[in-house]
């Protein structure tokens, strides 16, 4: 079975605590240390992502394909951890990483998906969002920004937006990292005992971290809302970070060989051509 088969959220998608720490790719206990296992994960990823980077070349030379690929998942769940471990080796030319903080006052004035398209892949790119339209249905609904009437209005604009997209050469990936709550603790409170790292903690942090349940809610409403063929979620089990990464590098490999890449055709005259 496929990763996209056994990663796919589905319409009934359940958040579950318990599912933060699954290991779907780990094949039984045979007896290694977990330091061997995070090292045998470690390697099989980069080995993908070296194909990863042969395959984006092509898609950037062939142009014919744009990939958009969507992270969300709770603060600490890995989004900037999984852009650096899969994309690092991989040619900045036809890649772009986007991410969306709160909105200013001008994308305020507009409407929800306004501050979005412009930073949608074009011909030959992959996009990555570090966050994404999906904050408008996960905070908006979590502060009471927003009443059940709207958040339902752009469940369905989002279906049309990403639609829209889908038809117009676009390939979604949207991906839910799923840590626990246990896990969240310890990763906050790695960021405040490492100098090196409190750079990265925001008081507001524990704020949202009191209302956990109500963004376990907002999570799984929005994804079973908005789970479709033309732009699929995928529950990424997020607590070991060698494991989702080597989950979301076998899923975004999937996804780029069966696009069936390749460089445009030589072009028998310019064989002729000598250079002086």
């Amino acid at each position: 079975m496929k990763a996209r088969e056994r990663l796919r959220a589905g319409k009934n998608f359940k958040v579950r605590e318990e599912d933060a720490d699954d290991k779907p790719l780990r094949s039984g206990d045979n007896g290694d240390s977990k330091s061997e296992i995070k090292q045998d994960e470690r390697e099989l990823t980069e080995q993908q992502t070296d194909q990863i980077a042969v395959l984006q070349e092509m898609l950037y030379a062939q142009r014919k394909h744009k990939v958009l690929l969507v992270l969300q998942g709770m603060d600490t769940a890995g989004k900037d951890g999984t852009i650096r471990a899969l994309f690092s080796r991989i040619n900045p030319m036809g890649l772009n990483a986007v991410g969306f903080k709160a909105p200013t006052d001008a994308e305020l004035a507009h409407d929800f998906l306004w501050r979005i398209h412009p930073y949608v892949p074009g011909w030959g790119e992959i996009t990555i969002f570090n966050r994404s339209h999906y904050e408008d249905v996960l905070i908006t609904v979590v502060q009471g920004i927003i009443d059940e009437k709207e958040c339902k209005r752009r469940y369905q604009q989002i279906l049309d937006f990403e639609r829209m997209l889908a038809e117009s050469g676009t390939l979604i990936v949207k991906v839910f990292l799923h840590i626990s709550k246990e896990e969240q603790r310890q990763r906050l409170q790695e960021r405040l005992d490492d100098p090196d790292k409190q750079w990265k903690f925001d008081p507001n942090d524990l704020v949202q971290r009191k209302k956990w349940d109500d963004y376990q809610h907002a999570y799984q409403r929005a994804i079973a809302a908005t789970d479709a063929d033309h732009a699929p979620w995928y529950v990424i089990p997020a607590n070991s970070k060698t494991h989702r990464n080597l989950l979301i590098s076998t899923l975004l490999l999937e996804v780029l060989q069966d696009l069936n890449l390749s460089f445009p055709k030589a072009d028998p005259a310019l064989s002729k051509l000598k250079v002086e």
